[in-house]
């Protein structure tokens, strides 16, 4: 079968959908086609652990565009496409359905694949995780059938999960193997603060609990048991513990490692006429220290699929975008802007009683992340701080009366700084 695109995405999410629709804007006259392993339009994945997973979203509210969309701009949709090789010489990327597809540019967006567990018993019937809608439908197929609800890992996924799950009567238990939840992603007040959260609304949330085994009856599960040795009665368990880069092919031929795939500034890969964006790419962020990480987020898997649809149309531009991310768990919903890595400062704006506040996380007097809570306003001024540098007084950011926007104002004023990037050049 000869076929052949232009710009060939592989991978049907959020990173896949908008490097296609990005290059259609910027009047891109080339073919283009989504390659997914799935056999459903491009949707949102960030609803299925909240809005989709409690029943408050139905499907067809999560496609990121409906097919007429894709249709009428000559979008080809491949589904049910899992790539399992890439010829770089040839430009080719054969399927496992046995067909191969020829391309002018390949655009890697495939995500990952949840991490499973590796324990006994980690092949027990009851076992599920929160990756795709296939995931989320067979856990709302289970849930109805179950009383006790055990969820491995309290990042985001697992919070996210147990706080849909609580609608539905059941008992829920976290089971967290560090010290505190979300403890790689946030700081120590956020955490005591979603944790209390989490208890008040009966769940019952484990900290430093690492698991030893899946028990099980009868080829389904009956409990998870702890290193301690105790055991925690489940009839379902759902494993929240990360992902795994969804990038073999590109390893297989030296484009990726294990961790994703690395990217320059640009989007592209160590290999011409490749690029990867999105969970799977590995890239330099400056607003993480300049270390190489990959981002799981959407704002990531947008602001990346520009990035390469502008490289494929010869007009590059440099990704140096502040990452930002956001839950909603009951009633919280908590945004973030930055990466907390290095900060040597927690600073609370507002008081956590109230139910709405910020931390503030700087480093050597500069702000590097803050996370915040119900407090809209503070999210959307904090990105200020975190992008532009400025060196605030500890007591003016915390200082709840103030918006974020006025401490930087006056900060101005005071310094007899006229603009933004004189500020920074004054300090540095």
């Amino acid at each position: 079968m000869n076929i052949r695109f232009d710009t060939l995405i592989v991978g049907g999410g959020h990173a896949g959908a908008q490097v296609a629709i990005a290059l259609r804007q910027r009047k891109y006259e080339g073919t283009v086609a989504i390659a997914g392993e799935e056999s459903f339009l491009p949707y949102e994945r960030p609803p299925l652990s909240k809005e989709y997973l409690a029943g408050e979203k139905n499907f067809e509210r999560l496609l990121i565009r409906p097919k007429a969309f894709w249709d009428e701009r000559n979008i080809e949709i491949l589904l049910g496409h899992k790539a399992v090789a890439v010829d770089p010489e040839a430009q080719e990327v054969r399927f496992a359905q046995g067909v191969t597809i020829r391309y002018g540019e390949l655009v890697w967006a495939t995500g990952g694949h949840a991490r499973s567990l590796s324990c006994e018993g980690d092949g027990l019937e009851g076992i599920h995780t929160v990756r795709n809608l296939h995931d989320v439908d067979q856990m709302l197929a289970d849930i109805f059938k179950v009383e006790d609800v055990v969820v491995i890992g309290g990042g985001y996924i697992g919070l996210e999960a147990a706080a849909a799950l609580s609608k539905f009567g059941k008992k829920v238990t976290i089971l967290e193997a560090l010290g505190r939840v979300l403890a790689r992603v946030t700081g120590p007040e956020l955490s005591r603060y979603v944790e209390d959260k989490h208890r008040s609304h009966g769940i019952d949330v484990r900290l430093g609990a690492s698991v030893a085994s899946i028990e099980g009856t009868d080829g389904k599960v009956s409990g998870v048991r702890l290193t301690d040795g105790t055991t925690v009665a489940a009839q379902m368990v759902i494993v929240g513990i990360g992902i795994v880069p969804a990038v073999q092919p590109l390893i297989d031929v030296g484009a990726a490692v294990a961790a994703g795939a690395p990217v320059n500034d640009y989007c592209q890969t160590a290999l011409p006429h490749i690029w990867a964006v999105g969970d799977c790419a590995l890239h330099h962020n400056k607003f993480a220290g300049g270390g190489q990480m990959r981002i799981e987020s959407v704002q990531n898997a947008n602001d990346m699929a520009t990035i390469a649809a502008k490289g494929i149309l010869g007009t590059p531009e440099r990704y140096e975008n502040v990452p930002w991310f956001w839950s909603n768990q009951y009633d919280m919903r908590l945004q973030t802007v930055g990466i907390l890595g290095g900060y040597d400062e927690e600073l609370v704006r507002g008081d956590p009683k109230t139910e709405s506040f910020s931390v503030i996380y700087r480093r050597k007097g500069k702000v590097v992340a803050i996370d915040t809570v119900n407090a809209m306003k503070d999210y959307v001024q904090g990105k200020m701080l975190v992008t532009d540098g400025f060196l605030l007084d500890a007591a003016d950011l915390t200082d709840a009366t103030r918006p974020l926007k006025d401490v930087v104002a006056s900060h101005c004023a005071k310094t007899n700084i006229r603009s933004i990037k004189k500020a920074l050049d004054d300090e540095g």
